[in-house]
């Protein structure tokens, strides 16, 4: 499988700079839903859950693509 650069106003750039993006909004959305709960006072290193979030976030995103482009 390959990937093409896309055409970012005028700029190529890899689709997983895009992707390195598109994750880390979702895992600041993520951030303030949990925050807003309360729930990162529950977690031993609030830094290290978030990063970890992203992490999760990111890896799902690519396997999803990665599975529709594939079929």
């Amino acid at each position: 499988m390959s990937f093409a650069e896309i055409d970012l106003f005028g700029v190529y750039v890899a689709p997983l700079s895009l992707t390195l993006v598109g994750a880390w909004f979702v895992a600041i959305a993520l951030r303030r839903v949990a925050d807003d709960f309360g729930l990162l006072r529950y977690t031993w290193h609030p830094a290290l859950f978030v990063f970890a979030v992203y992490i999760i976030v990111l890896s799902s995103w690519i396997l999803i693509v990665q599975r529709l482009s594939s079929s």
